[in-house]
């Protein structure tokens, strides 16, 4: 199994309390890789808490759309990854066509600005994305459609879900262009709660066996419990997942 990387988002208090206690908990929990946010602030602090505990940078989260594009980039060239994340783009971008093909121009442009930096461009998808349709379809597949080929796709296994997909069927119909996937459970609403993964309604066995290829990252927006003590669980169940362990 490649291993589990977690977004560092889901720990965005704890990080600001304590930085090094928080991230070592992470290593200790058997995480080998993080995908840290807002990486323009302090990407050598960053990197300096993350290389002694071995955890490296699968890919960062940073709005390549908005005016700090180029610190966004040389953010993550510090710390030591080529993958940069467009976290979102609003929902009105999707709204209709019109709206996902002006997305699309300028996500295409991104990717050869990011291109210039050594970096390539991905996008990461909330609800919006999937419960908007466009001519009968998913307005995420739309824009997937629209992207350049080099653009690929990190795709939010619960908001998917909570988009109204059929997960697994979605992720099968968009193949190699997804390369990470968010996975994370919980009611698969907008405002509820999210759970350790294995602990809520997500098909996470079912969507994962259909995009083996893609880098699995552990991330809670928000949970009902203590947030580390769900990222270690959901350590725990998705290495068993793995290894064909019974639940």
């Amino acid at each position: 199994m490649t291993s589990l990387a977690v977004q560092l988002y889901s720990v965005r208090e704890q990080l600001a309390a304590d930085r090094p206690g928080t991230l070592r908990r992470l290593a200790d929990a058997g995480y080998r890789a993080v995908e840290p946010f807002d990486t323009h602030v302090d990407p050598h602090g960053l990197r300096a808490a993350l290389d002694p505990l071995g955890l490296a940078v699968c890919a960062t989260h940073g709005d390549v759309l908005g005016p700090d594009r180029d610190a966004v980039l040389a953010g993550a060239a510090v710390l030591g990854t080529d993958t940069v994340i467009q976290p979102m783009a609003p929902p009105r971008r999707f709204a209709d066509r019109a709206g996902v093909e002006a997305t699309a121009r300028d996500l295409n442009a991104a990717a050869a600005r990011a291109a210039d930096h050594g970096m390539r461009l991905g996008y990461h998808n909330h609800h919006w994305e999937l419960a908007s349709r466009i001519g009968g379809r998913p307005a995420l597949e739309v824009l997937a459609d629209l992207l350049a080929p080099e653009v690929l796709l990190e795709v939010d296994i619960y908001w998917a879900a909570t988009g109204g997909a059929d997960v697994p069927e979605l992720l099968r119909r968009l193949g190699d262009r997804v390369r990470y996937l968010h996975v994370k459970d919980g009611p698969a609403t907008e405002a509820g709660p999210m759970t350790a993964v294995g602990a809520g309604i997500v098909p996470v066995a079912a969507a994962l066996a259909a995009a083996p290829a893609a880098r699995r990252i552990v991330e809670l927006d928000r949970c009902a419990t203590d947030v580390l003590a769900a990222i270690e669980e959901s350590h725990r169940y998705l290495t068993a997942l793995e290894q064909g362990a019974p639940r």
